[in-house]
């Protein structure tokens, strides 16, 4: 680590107050001369993609999440009006929410916003309410998960200001993805068992006539925003799946969409060498050999950004984690992300990142600004924000000490502007990287192969279910009934018996285990 090094490797973009520090990565001087051709590949291949080529090979679709914060990129006007219509449509919305001229049923005005969603549609808006909604006009809460105690939970909270005064947000494109689908009916119950008109009360953002549309229209939704297919979720959150909770809050989205914007300017120049994503891209490649071989542990400076890392692992993971390349050969691609904020690892997990098994690389966020307005001494002449730098900049120097990788990008606040930077860096990050190694950063089989798995095993379940009798039976016994594996019945017979739904005696093993139905 030297002084020379550090002024070599950086990278700054003054006007944005950003810079990339990649001085401790030992990246080979001859590297990038090494990857030119596959650097001039990324370079097409993402003015392709922004052209509106067919980038999502394996579903037919454009990827055009980069439209979003300069809708005149977009390659056709029926697309920018696509863009540009339901941003003007869901900024008045916001307005006529925040003024009364849209009330609850019972009259005054909301109060509180419930989001329902999964994945991108819930991960990106918690991104946004946790960096920069700290004041917001309306408070903001998810259903993120088909959890019902969770879900019991959550409403509880609501019920504290009253669930008519809450605005509920359905986000799935689809309108069949389960997660949000039980989230949304279970939503629907506890309005209903409070006497209340859930439709009255309910938003959707969803794909045009989608099962979610559908059910909008026919309960009579104050609002439907629509979500296109050119937008992946995890890319969405500068669609209107972020944009709508966003505006609702309060938070400033022209300002999050211009960070997005000046990030994309800087990082759509072809120019390996001032081209922040690219070098990011390029140093991830270095790090992991181009084949996963190291994590990334994601460490930011600051308690609004604790969601980043959780945000980033979607991103990274869901994009570039994949069996096979663009030409079809297996590879088993993929890059880890896991992390959670400083300084706080520090009493965690960063004893084993400077002592233990040498398998991650680090990516530091720094903020510059510890608070606004002015700071108590807690040391003389040291403040809180003092110990957070010295902290940063220490454990920065000892994992470097003990062989140990590291990035810093660094950013002078949280704010719109700069989350909205954030954003943009990583999702270019992505792109290029996906390039580099040859694979479709934009489809998601391996979630799907889930969901059909999930599929499965409730038609099991169900099919347990109405084989449950007075006569108490083994799930291998019942496994012989239904055809199903034995092992997937005692799941589904441990799973009725804990929700009330059947008895068991318990044997010496699992196959000795007998079931019989719950009104014996």
């Amino acid at each position: 680590m030297s002084w020379q090094s550090y002024n070599q490797a950086l990278l700054r973009y003054p006007q944005l107050g950003f810079s990339l520090d990649l001085s401790l990565m030992d990246i080979d001087p001859d590297f990038s001369a090494r990857m030119e051709p596959q650097i001039l590949k990324a370079f097409a291949d993402m003015r392709a993609l922004e052209a509106g080529a067919i980038a999502n090979p394996d579903e037919g679709r454009m990827v055009g999440h980069y439209w979003l914060r300069n809708a005149d990129l977009a390659p056709t006007p029926e697309i920018q009006q696509a863009i540009t219509g339901p941003l003007a449509d869901l900024k008045d919305f916001a307005v006529k929410i925040h003024t009364g001229v849209i009330t609850p049923p019972g009259g005054g005005y909301f109060q509180q916003i419930l989001l329902i969603g999964i994945g991108g549609s819930a991960l990106g808006p918690q991104l946004v309410a946790e960096s920069i909604g700290h004041g917001a006009r309306l408070p903001i809460f998810f259903f993120d998960n088909t959890d019902p105690a969770g879900m019991d939970a959550v409403i509880a909270t609501l019920t504290t200001t009253g669930l008519a005064n809450t605005l509920v947000l359905v986000i799935s494109k689809s309108g069949g993805t389960a997660e949000t689908r039980n989230g949304m009916l279970e939503a629907n119950a506890a309005w209903e068992a409070a006497g209340l008109d859930f439709g009255r009360h309910a938003v959707a953002v969803t794909g045009p006539a989608s099962k979610l549309d559908q059910f909008a229209e026919q309960h009579h939704f104050l609002a439907r925003f629509p979500m296109q297919d050119w937008v992946g979720g995890r890319t969405s959150v500068l669609s209107t799946v972020g944009l709508v909770p966003a505006a609702l809050q309060g938070l400033d989205i022209d300002r999050l969409l211009a960070g997005a914007a000046a990030m994309d300017a800087e990082t759509r120049k072809p120019d390996a060498v001032h081209n922040a994503a690219m070098r990011l891209a390029l140093a991830w490649h270095h790090a992991t050999n181009g084949k996963g071989e190291k994590d990334m542990v994601v460490l930011p400076y600051k308690d609004s950004l604790v969601l980043f890392s959780k945000y980033l692992q979607q991103l990274v993971m869901e994009s570039i984690g994949k069996r096979r390349d663009l030409d079809g050969k297996v590879i088993h691609q993929g890059l880890a992300v896991y992390g959670n904020k400083g300084s706080t690892d520090q009493h965690a997990y960063v004893q084993q990142l400077r002592d233990g098994v040498d398998n991650f690389f680090a990516a530091f966020i720094e903020v510059r600004q510890g608070r606004e307005g002015a700071s108590i001494e807690v040391d003389p002449g040291t403040t809180s924000a003092d110990y957070l730098q010295g902290f940063l900049r220490g454990t920065r120097k000892a994992l470097h000490e003990s062989g140990r990788k590291s990035l810093t990008i660094s950013i002078p606040e949280v704010s719109p502007f700069h989350l909205g930077l954030l954003i943009a860096l990583f999702e270019r990050t992505v792109s290029f990287y996906a390039s580099l190694v040859n694979i479709n950063a934009y489809h998601q089989p391996g979630v799907e192969a889930g969901k059909k798995a999930a599929g499965d095993f409730l038609e099991i379940l169900s099919s347990v279910r109405s084989h449950l009798t007075a006569d108490a039976r083994t799930a291998d016994e019942i496994a012989a009934a239904t055809g199903a594996e034995p092992e997937d019945v005692y799941h589904s017979l441990t799973h009725l018996a804990a929700n009330g739904q059947a008895r068991v005696s318990i044997g010496l093993t699992p196959a000795e285990d007998r079931f019989h139905s719950h009104a014996c």
